[in-house]
């Protein structure tokens, strides 16, 4: 439970500091509880995360948009449990990424930010390829990292209880 909090609090951190526009590790976070918090709410972790930064940040017309978009990315994860390796982590990170950029802009041109017609929502989508690039590297360095990182520890572990 501790860990679950300080991964939280440690995600909230990193979208309220300043840091370049949409490097989080949030993506890596909704994965990572799919894959291996199994409790009936998990998706609540990421979603709170989420909600609970934009409280801080300022909510907008768009933040539905992201936090439906973190719950589908949630249960990505869990279908990675069914068939895990690191690099199927990696890209499940990747189609995350690209699912939050198709779903958000799409949020982002349908509440009127861009003229509602086809030209609009493709300039909608150009407009945000430069945040997508930061996207798409943050889901993959921190799915890496989180992944990663926890494998090794289990591995450790069962390597630390063998030598008893």
């Amino acid at each position: 439970m501790l860990a679950i909090l300080l991964l939280i609090i440690f995600t909230i951190i990193t979208r309220v500091i300043p840091h370049p526009p949409n490097f989080t590790p949030l993506i890596a976070v909704s994965l990572f509880s799919g894959m291996y918090f199994k409790k009936r709410f998990s998706f609540l972790i990421p979603l709170s995360i989420y909600i609970i930064s934009d409280l801080i940040l300022g909510v907008s017309d768009v933040s539905l948009f992201c936090w439906i978009t973190i719950v589908f990315i949630y249960f990505l994860g869990v279908l990675l449990e069914k068939n895990y390796s690191f690099s199927k982590s990696l890209l499940f990170s990747f189609v995350s990424s690209i699912l939050f950029f198709l779903i958000t802009n799409f949020g982002v041109w349908l509440m009127g930010w861009y003229p509602q017609n086809w030209q609009g929502l493709i300039q909608c989508y150009i407009a945000a390829l430069p945040f997508f690039r930061n996207t798409l590297i943050s889901a993959i360095l921190y799915t890496a990292i989180l992944f990663g990182g926890y494998e090794f520890l289990l591995k450790l572990k069962v390597k630390l209880e063998l030598s008893k």
